[in-house]
């Protein structure tokens, strides 16, 4: 057999080469998955008080922060806005839990087709090929703000129970593991053992624990589906509080813990330079790869969250 040339030899490396990167640049990638943990009126006191061992497993690798500021009022639904919406009530118009689309006093900033301040749900929507949404709350206003167009699963669990919630946050994260997807996994019962018992109370104390038992127990169920390796955590809330209430401006009600884990974020981090509840949304968006946001939104992607290359 006559010898190739070296004409030959370079062409045959080349057509080798061609095809490991076509290899390559067509492995399937794990869809990105963002799972957001939202428990109202977590107060920096209580969580340093409280025993959560699951929550503490969850975040050790990850980032926290003690002194995140909410918006203000200190109160629930501008708050929650703010998280999901990147913005302040300045931008996002929600001043109370009374805000009703067809009821306020101040138009948004910026609205979608149907009059809606722009959430985190229609950004990866718009921007996302394929993902699918979901939005699991126990506290029936808090969804008013949020276009549920952009929402593929919503479910409202009576009498602050959440069980049933997390049951179906796993299921659809299960259904759509082939498929990028974001999960809001909400509940409010810390906040009424607050109300009703008082910030730091035995009974506020162990509505805490009995949550970290619940994301202990999602968690578990995770892992043993495949489901948490390369998966983003988010854990977040909306104000602490004082005697019986909130709405102040007292460190206690207006700094809150905020954490996140995952692909890309720094590990066993503790963030001390400033943060917002505006940052959240503007956070999910950087781990979707999305550049586009809205003109109205104000948060950013703190630096010192991502992990160095």
């Amino acid at each position: 057999m006559k010898p190739l040339s070296g004409n030959c030899i370079a062409l045959v490396l080349s057509i080798s080469f061609v095809l490991l990167f076509v290899g390559c640049s067509t492995e399937k990638k794990s869809p990105k998955r963002v799972i957001l943990l939202g428990l109202d009126g977590l107060s920096v006191e209580g969580f340093q008080t409280a025993a959560h061992p699951n929550i503490d497993s969850l975040f050790e690798d990850g980032v926290i922060s003690f002194n995140t500021r909410t918006v203000m009022p200190s109160v629930t639904l501008p708050n929650w806005t703010s998280h999901l919406t990147a913005a302040g009530p300045e931008q996002h118009g929600v001043f109370e839990n009374g805000w009703k689309k067809e009821n306020h006093s101040l138009e948004p900033q910026e609205m979608d087709a149907e009059g809606y301040f722009p959430s985190i749900f229609k950004i990866v929507k718009d921007q996302v090929p394929n993902i699918k949404t979901a939005y699991y709350y126990n506290w029936k206003s808090l969804i008013n703000p949020i276009n549920q167009t952009y929402l593929d699963e919503v479910n409202f669990e009576e009498n602050d129970e959440y069980s049933e919630n997390y049951q179906a946050a796993l299921d659809f994260i299960e259904n759509n593991k082939s498929l990028p997807t974001l999960t809001f996994l909400y509940s409010v019962h810390v906040d009424h053992a607050g109300h009703r018992h008082q910030w730091m109370s035995p009974e506020y104390i162990t509505a805490i624990e009995e949550v970290d038992n619940k994301i202990g127990e999602f968690v578990k169920q995770l892992k043993a589906k495949g489901l948490y390796q390369n998966t983003h955590f988010l854990l977040f809330t909306d104000h602490g509080g004082v005697g019986n209430g909130h709405g102040g401006t007292s460190p206690q009600e207006m700094e809150v813990p905020w954490m996140i884990k995952g692909p890309g974020i720094k590990k066993g981090f503790e963030l001390t330079t400033p943060n917002s509840n505006t940052n959240t949304a503007a956070i999910i968006a950087h781990l979707f790869d999305i550049a586009q946001t809205p003109e109205a939104w104000i948060g950013k992607v703190p630096d010192e969250i991502i992990q160095d290359k």
